[in-house]
């Protein structure tokens, strides 16, 4: 039988005792309650982990499980990113075939991030409902069918919408992420764990567009999708036979009614159970859906993160949409040639995750034990530091080499700096996330997750525009100067009074 907890709380387990006792809007708690009155430590039908290990519990499974879950999400990453990005250098031929304007071949393939901002904000609430699991399977379900769709579109209409559809599916893998990581692995782990989950999907981004431009080339555009539909349906099956439940209320949950099912006794209850006991799936469904809104309107720490993140997001976007035209309208290469200068991006983005994941554990653990065995989320803040000062840099060899034409690996080298640079950034901002909101992590990364895809949504629209203006060198040099205003004073707020602010801000329920 499953074991029930008196007195004792898992060390990862945050209980929200205040959440507990009352329920206004917006509740004024602390970010990281405290622990249970001691009232409640004798509660005998209180379910909670057994201390100091339970099995069950998600941050105490062996090593392996915790990089199975990890594999998993990172493989079903790499189509979903993949497949953002891998028609980009078929647009003309697209274009041409569906009787589209240039405006509305961007649309075709920026809908897809529209959809990836409001999708999170979905899952990602319905996650920490139903569970990740459970989210996961369906979401993979929707997108493949989706995908599918669009390889059989024969009206620019229809291929928008399908496009739509299928970012809408695939978004849930942005909050399911974050919210898994969080769910197994301690904060001692962040950064390693991150690098290992980012290594793949980080190359979806850039050999879309190498495969796109080889496919494009020498088939139908259409196979873009289906053979991405393909690799879908594979996942699909490797993550109902190897994805376990992640979500610790969830468990919890399960374990519960597991004990009112065998004993007849009605008043075993989870901590999370307490909370909705009063309300009607209704409202905890109503509750959920508009908690990442809600954390991106009254949470200092999210609308500073919201900020950093989607710039960052949207210059990844401007150059992955306009990167092949660079090559083929400036440099006059091939359409298959243009493609493969996505490697310097890949690179970069690999390069960056690998070398940041190591540094920011070793960092953490150094202001920890500075800290004499305290920590914060703000420890992962001074990484972003460098990485702010890399990316303009890069932008700027990539913007004056680009306007002259110099050599293509001038260009490509100022591309995997701005790449290395923003990867450096991006990682300890996402990681800050997690450990800020570890009730509701998903819901906190939905919320960062909404201004990021909107940036790349809108950011690709106004580039044809701007380097038709100002060309290469001034066209990517003043979006090198915005970063320098944004990247360097904004992380720098978070590491002065993000723990002030993180006081001072209402409770994630």
């Amino acid at each position: 039988m499953a074991s029930v907890h008196h007195n004792q709380v898992a060390p990862d387990e945050v209980v929200p005792v205040a959440a507990i006792t009352a329920a206004p809007d917006i509740e004024m708690a602390p970010m990281h309650p405290a622990p249970a009155a001691k009232d409640s430590d004798l509660d005998p039908f209180l379910v909670a982990f057994e201390e100091p290990f339970d099995a069950a519990n998600p941050k105490n499974w062996p090593t392996s499980r915790k990089w199975a879950m990890t594999d998993v999400l990172s493989a079903t990453g790499f189509n979903r990113i993949m497949v953002s990005t891998i028609m980009a250098p078929a647009l003309s031929l697209i274009a041409t075939e569906l009787h589209m304007n240039s405006a509305e071949s961007v649309m075709a393939l920026s809908i897809y991030l529209l959809a990836t901002a409001f999708g999170p904000l979905v899952m990602g609430p319905l996650s920490e409902i139903y569970g990740r699991k459970t989210v996961l399977h369906v979401s993979n379900v929707w997108f493949l069918v989706w995908n599918i769709a669009c390889g059989f579109a024969t009206t620019k209409e229809l291929l928008i919408a399908t496009r739509f559809l299928a970012g809408f599916g695939a978004s849930s893998i942005y909050a399911l992420a974050g919210g898994v990581l969080g769910d197994v692995w301690r904060p001692e782990q962040r950064g390693r764990s991150l690098g290992t989950y980012l290594l793949i999907p980080l190359l979806g981004a850039a050999v879309g567009p190498i495969i796109g431009g080889f496919m494009a080339g020498r088939t139908t555009w259409r196979w873009l999708f289906w053979s991405t539909s393909i690799f879908q349906a594979v996942m699909i099956l490797v993550s109902f036979t190897t994805f376990c439940e992640t979500h610790a209320p969830t468990i919890l949950q399960r374990r519960a009614e597991k004990l009112r099912r065998e004993t007849g006794n009605q008043q075993y209850y989870t901590i999370h159970e307490r909370f909705d006991g009063n309300k009607s799936l209704a409202q905890v469904i109503q509750r959920a859906l508009t908690r990442p809104l809600r954390l991106l309107a009254f949470h200092p720490i999210i609308q500073v993160s919201s900020v950093i993140s989607a710039f960052n997001y949207g210059i990844l976007y401007i150059i992955l949409s306009s990167f092949a035209d660079l090559w083929t309208q400036h440099y006059h290469q091939s359409v298959e040639i243009s493609g493969l200068h996505y490697i310097a991006c890949a690179l970069g983005e690999i390069a960056g995750s690998q070398l940041g994941g190591p540094l920011m554990d070793v960092l953490f653990r150094r202001l920890k034990a500075h800290a004499k065995g305290e920590h914060t989320p703000e420890f992962r803040i001074p990484l972003i530091f460098p990485g702010a000062l890399l990316g303009p840099l890069g932008l700027f060899i990539y913007a004056w080499t680009a306007e002259y034409r110099v050599h293509w690996i001038a260009v490509d080298i100022g591309i995997f700096i701005t790449m290395f640079g923003g990867q450096i950034t991006s990682m300890p901002m996402q990681a800050y996330v997690i450990d800020a909101y570890p009730d509701h992590t998903s819901s906190a990364i939905a919320a960062v997750q909404f201004m990021k895809s909107l940036t790349a949504f809108l950011f690709p629209l106004f580039v044809p525009a701007m380097y038709n203006a100002l060309g290469y060198g001034w066209g990517s040099s003043t979006l090198a100067f915005a970063g320098l205003l944004i990247g360097l004073p904004a992380p720098l707020i978070v590491w002065l009074y993000g723990a002030k602010l993180r006081a001072k801000a209402a409770s994630s329920y």
